[in-house]
């Protein structure tokens, strides 16, 4: 059985200075909200986050944005937060751009113990400059190195006690790698049951990579609204 917090402050409290997180998430799609939140009014700073993308101004990982929490970004798309882009231009952040796909495996590689790969994505770009490329069967593939985090904030729809999750739909996106890479996850999940509720053949992530649960109702809010005129 892993521990069930009460509250998200106490959830994120062992989290420090200048620590590397992991931030499930696409979007505002699958995000742990209310971890973020929480992370957000402890005043932790100097913050290395490896996420997808970095929310919106107002929500999500935008909320560390704008109280300057965050030192440095490790992403594939930050085109939605204007404070993003004004910190980038001012010199406050860092941001490593990667390809989404490179991103993805560069996690799912750290939780799975492999520390580097090759990859086609990216010879012959900026991104490659200064970095150890190979040739295979006559093709060139830039070497990418694993991620991994101190803490993994990720959300699931469904938790047993024992710490097995279910992702809901385009939900489940970055967070089951996260939760492998990360060396203490916490998991914000919608619904808990106990254990031997959930079908064992439709598990996601296994309770072995959870270290901690938290229970927390989603406000889910919609990144981009688009309806017909």
């Amino acid at each position: 059985m892993k521990p069930i917090l009460t509250s998200f402050e106490e959830a994120v409290s062992q989290i420090k200075d200048g620590a590397t997180i992991m931030v499930g998430g696409f979007g505002l799609v699958g995000i742990p909200e209310n971890l973020i939140k929480a992370l957000s009014e402890t005043g932790v700073k100097d913050l290395t986050v490896i996420s997808n993308n970095c929310g919106v101004d107002d929500w999500g990982l935008g909320l560390l944005l704008r109280n300057k929490q965050i030192k440095k970004m490790i992403s594939s798309y930050v085109g939605e937060n204007k404070e993003f882009e004004r910190q980038v231009l001012s010199g406050e952040l860092e941001v490593e751009l990667t390809p989404q796909g490179s991103l993805s495996e560069k996690i799912r590689a750290g939780g799975a113990g492999i520390p580097a790969f090759y990859t086609p994505a990216g010879v012959g770009t900026p991104i490659a400059e200064g970095r150890e490329t190979r040739t295979f069967n006559g093709k060139e593939y830039l070497l990418e190195e694993a991620l991994t985090a101190d803490f993994s904030l990720i959300r699931a729809w469904k938790g047993d006690k024992a710490g097995n999750l279910i992702y809901n739909k385009t939900a489940r996106n970055f967070n089951p790698m996260m939760a492998a890479a990360g060396r203490v996850t916490i998991a914000e999940v919608e619904e808990l049951v106990e254990v031997g509720e959930l079908p064992p053949d439709q598990i996601h992530t296994p309770s072995i990579y959870v270290q901690k649960l938290i229970v927390g109702k989603q406000e889910k809010r919609i990144e981009r609204l688009t309806v017909r005129d």
